[in-house]
């Protein structure tokens, strides 16, 4: 047996997300330590051979980890900021979903009490933790992130992300810009091709190549935005704007939603407008990189 299964761990919080993690901790062997609200969430873990703390106070000092997993900062404040809890030498890592300014302020808040604090984000749905395919974002000090990196790796893949603790919020919310981005544009086409008779199953695994074609662009898209210049190599935006009014005249003429296309295309224009219409597409990050209005 390792080193890590000899780890014991605290988890508070008991939703689904919470439920999911402290299962996954005692079925790689960890000492698992649970408490919630509605006590009864607990049984099935208890079943399993966790230990339910009377109090949360009992539970911070049962794990040399704590992880915290409940609806919001707000409860995390209300539930570790009573008189009674001591967090001196506490293990705090945070896995409550959140905003990045919230997640430096509990950073702040937990030193001021004497805990050590790591922020981070789950990218994946319960049933996946314990899977390689759940990815855990972890965010702060190094050296406490890598003192506890092979307990938290029975979770799923861990990624560091910096000494920031707003970093995993932000790779957060930026990880379902591309998600809700991806999966818009896939119903568009799909919406579009319906039209035609032609299926969502059908449209879907050249709906995939594309988005494999695209991905691929990204690393010297990336050395274009780093770098400042937007040479049009591949295509100029206002090319790329001629494509998006026809994307928009498309779709009204087989009566789908334009308001998608439409808003790609506003963007553009005023790109286009500004002067950058001989570049290529990524210098976009000009008018993503300011508030709508400016």
């Amino acid at each position: 047996m390792s080193n890590r299964t000899e780890t014991p761990v605290t988890v508070i919080g008991l939703g689904l997300m919470g439920r999911a993690l402290a299962a996954a901790f005692l079925k790689a062997g960890h000492p698992t330590t649970v408490w919630n609200r509605t006590t009864s969430k607990a049984d099935p873990l208890v079943a399993e051979g966790a230990r339910s703390a009377p109090t949360v106070g009992d539970a911070l000092k049962a794990g040399a980890l704590t992880i915290i997993c409940v609806t919001d900062y707000r409860a995390v404040h209300e539930l570790l900021g009573t008189s009674d809890i001591e967090l001196d030498g506490t293990m705090l890592i945070n896995l409550t979903s959140g905003d990045s300014a919230q997640a430096r302020e509990a950073a702040h808040w937990a030193e001021r009490h004497g805990a050590r604090y790591l922020d981070g984000a789950i990218m994946a749905v319960p049933p996946a933790i314990g899977t390689a395919e759940a990815v855990i974002l972890q965010s702060g000090p190094q050296p406490d992130f890598e003192a506890h990196r092979s307990t938290l790796e029975v979770l799923g893949t861990v990624t560091y992300l910096g000494a920031d603790h707003g970093l995993a919020s932000l790779y957060d919310v930026s990880g379902l810009a591309m998600m809700w981005s991806v999966l818009n544009a896939w119903l568009q086409g799909t919406a579009i091709l319906r039209t035609a008779g032609v299926d969502a199953a059908t449209y879907a695994p050249f709906a995939q190549q594309i988005a494999t074609v695209v991905a691929e662009w990204l690393p010297g898209y990336a050395e274009q935005i780093d770098g400042g210049s937007f040479p049009a190599e591949v295509s100029a935006l206002e090319t790329d704007a001629r494509a998006m009014a026809h994307l928009i005249d498309e779709s009204e003429a087989v009566g789908v939603n334009a308001e998608l296309p439409k808003l790609f295309k506003a963007m553009a224009d005023r790109s286009i407008a500004a002067g950058h219409g001989g570049e290529q597409y990524p210098v976009l990050i000009e008018e993503f990189g300011r508030p709508r209005g400016d």
